[in-house]
């Protein structure tokens, strides 16, 4: 198995999102990993910029690449069943690592240190890695209500729940730099091209 790692990564935009909604336009987790590392990155900047952080924009955005790589394993469990009860949740959150851990055998054992860690935090992470990977999922969050927002504004009803939903988890997140970002970015997703030139 070793040394299939990235060919194991290159299947990530065979693995479709929302796979209980009607979609206008599908998403695989390759797209939504791209927006989300772009997301973590700016989130990064505006917490250094505005909130006197000294986040590592960087290291945020490759953390963001790397987010959702286990569902090449798993798939893309949809949220109503991830969340249902504590049981499902723990009950998930093993089968990811059990995922992580076969993805990362893939890897020449000299590699397996440095590329663990992008996958998910582990035990040993700082203070300063576990802030990033908060960043990433609030920008994960950012992604799904950006996907919500563009499936609106085509006229599916189906993600208006998911829309509101969301927000609010981004919003108890509490994360000045997240609100920043829905207050002076958000509001250009759900504009034309001509509006936006």
């Amino acid at each position: 198995m070793e040394n299939q790692f990235y060919s194991m990564l290159s299947r990530m935009k065979l693995i479709n999102r929302w796979g209980l909604m009607r979609n206008t336009h599908s998403e695989n987790i390759s797209e939504h990993s791209l927006e989300t590392a772009m997301i973590a990155h700016s989130l990064a900047v505006i917490g250094n910029t505005y909130f006197g952080k000294s986040y590592n924009a960087e290291r945020c955005a490759l953390l963001g690449v790397f987010h959702d790589v286990t569902e090449i394993i798993t798939g893309d469990l949809p949220t109503p069943v991830k969340y249902c009860n504590p049981e499902i949740r723990t009950a998930y959150k093993q089968v990811e690592e059990n995922a992580k851990t076969r993805l990362v055998s893939m890897l020449p054992e000299e590699m397996r240190g440095e590329i663990s860690p992008l996958l998910s935090p582990d035990e040993n992470a700082s203070d300063e890695e576990l802030a990033l990977w908060r960043i990433v999922k609030a920008a994960d969050k950012l992604s799904a209500l950006i996907k919500c927002i563009e499936e609106r504004t085509t006229g599916n009803s189906d993600f208006i729940s998911a829309e509101k939903a969301t927000l609010r988890s981004i919003e108890e997140m509490q994360m000045p730099e997240a609100d920043y970002f829905i207050q002076k970015f958000l509001p250009s997703y759900g504009s034309t091209l001509d509006e936006q030139a």
